[in-house]
């Protein structure tokens, strides 16, 4: 089965589960925009609080706000976002269909990259347990072609990027021969930019006065919030604000699934340090948030950094946590040291002194800042893709398991009992009445054991308690493992002990 394969039924099971449904699908939906189910929604909550507490909860220089969405126009024009959030618009003339420019030349370079990749497989089936890859990238005559190819078109769009280069980006496309997927022709016009944010007008005042946008970014919301949580707060350099929260994009493009939409949810933090130290603190927060991602448990190769190429004119360091996800390695986390672009920006637009007083250097500075900034639903998606699994039994039976870290499933108990005994029933009851107030848990008695057991499976709950006859008289239930199917007869009286050990937020903070 390919990934294309793999990924559709994912998206499928999504749906029939109650974790993603694409919005107004009564109303035949709406392009890019999804609602979050039953079980979305727990997953979703499960990471923000996985992510929150290990901002806020295990620094004790970092603090979380939660700002507006609706904020002052100019705070945008400060931010640049007004003149230059744009991207690279291209259409083509026989689809009439529109695309990012960069994005087209992405995927051409990445379908480069699968030819390398292509070629890689087939020596490691010639040269079986000899196969040194490393070995055969530096030398085979095939892949150095193809990377070297690659590698030019790279360069030649970072630089079209960096230099504003519309027409050279265009020029790309038509060196590279790349074609509309949809009408196969290279019929396209000429780039334009493109400005992402939504505008809304403010009460009853209209035109230019009464413009609000939107918010892009969270990102803006601490940095107008500097002076007031550091004084209320008594904060002191180096120091963090953390914010969760909505952010809306008109995107050119919206697709593969939840990975890019018009309306998603941003896990940000900005960090305040001493000019002169940011590349010391950019480096500790790149290790720091890939081990974070890697408590989860979605395996290490499944993660790589992607330093910028091209670095925005306010950074002088950039870089991305990609993830390997069912349609390629693509950006899930960004770290970036930002200098005081945005502190400088706001004290000049607004004609307010944001600056820090440091005690140690008995100086006043505006001080310099490590954002790192994850997409959410980004994430879930990356949680989503690496829990699915469908797998073969040693019976011959098949099932789809949903493989999260116990801590992030959604549903974390399901008690089952035997039959829809009353006796039976009843201390089914009285054991989710037990667990019900430390964790999500589902009740079912409909079905056969087996079949509760798949549906189970299905939405990742970790353990299934079945409580029979035998339970009654020696005051002890089977706990069954999703991972291992693997089954014991537990205490009753132990059971939230083992519960909590595996399942506790605890287990994965630890990691980090």
């Amino acid at each position: 089965m390919t990934q294309e394969e793999i990924f559709k039924n994912l998206i499928s099971h999504t749906k029939e589960y109650g974790f993603i449904f694409p919005s107004s699908e009564i109303y035949d939906g709406l392009s890019a925009v999804y609602d979050y189910g039953q079980m979305g929604s727990e997953l979703k909550n499960n990471i923000k609080k996985y992510w929150w507490d290990s901002m806020v909860k295990l620094n004790e220089n970092i603090v979380g706000i939660d700002s507006c969405i609706f904020m002052h126009p100019k705070i945008w024009k400060a931010s640049g976002h007004v003149d230059a959030f744009n991207d690279p618009l291209i259409d083509n003339k026989d689809s009439k269909k529109r695309y990012r420019a960069d994005v087209l030349i992405e995927d051409y370079i990445a379908k480069i990259e699968a030819k390398i990749d292509k070629e890689v497989a087939k020596g490691r089936k010639r040269f079986g347990d000899s196969f040194d890859e490393a070995q055969f990238r530096a030398t085979n005559p095939n892949v150095l072609r193809e990377e070297k190819k690659a590698e030019e078109v790279r360069q030649r769009m970072a630089k079209a990027l960096n230099d504003n280069d519309l027409a050279g980006l265009r020029q790309i496309i038509i060196d590279c021969e790349i074609v509309d997927p949809i009408s196969g022709t290279r019929n396209w016009t000429d780039v334009r930019q493109f400005n992402l944010m939504f505008s809304t007008q403010l009460g009853n005042i209209s035109g230019e006065d009464g413009t609000l946008y939107l918010r892009p970014e969270t990102a803006q919301g601490i940095f107008v919030n500097f002076l007031n949580v550091q004084k209320s707060g008594r904060m002191k350099i180096p120091f963090g604000i953390a914010q969760i929260g909505k952010a809306f994009r008109n995107e050119i493009v919206a697709r593969q699934f939840i990975f890019r939409m018009r309306e998603f949810e941003q896990m940000e933090m900005q960090f305040f340090v001493r000019p002169g130290q940011e590349l010391e603190w950019f480096r500790h927060w790149k290790q720091k948030r890939l081990s974070w991602h890697l408590a989860i448990g979605m395996g290490e190769e499944n993660y790589r950094f992607h330093d910028h190429e091209k670095l925005a004119h306010y950074a002088n360091a950039a870089t991305d946590i990609e993830f390997n996800f069912p349609f390629g390695f693509k950006e899930l986390e960004g770290i970036h040291s930002r200098t005081d672009f945005d502190l400088g920006r706001h004290q000049e637009f607004s004609g307010r002194k944001i600056q820090y007083f440091d005690p140690e250097t008995n100086a006043s500075y505006v001080p310099y800042v490590i954002e790192t900034s994850i997409g959410v639903d980004r994430t879930v998606l990356a949680v989503l893709s690496a829990a699915y699994r469908q797998e073969k039994l040693d019976n011959g039976e098949e099932r789809v398991v949903m493989r999260f870290h116990p801590a992030l499933s959604p549903v974390k108990v399901a008690v089952l009992p035997l039959v829809k005994k009353e006796e039976l029933t009843n201390l089914a009851q009285s054991i989710m009445n037990d667990l019900k107030y430390d964790f999500n848990c589902q009740y079912e008695e409909k079905d056969t054991i087996g079949r509760r057991y798949r549906r189970q499976d299905a939405i990742g709950t970790p353990f299934c308690v079945t409580i029979d006859f035998d339970s009654l008289t020696d005051g002890r239930v089977t706990l069954r493992d999703r991972d291992t199917m693997a089954q014991e007869r537990v205490p009753v009286s132990e059971l939230h002990s083992i519960v909590e050990k595996k399942v506790s937020m605890k287990s994965l903070l630890e990691k980090i």
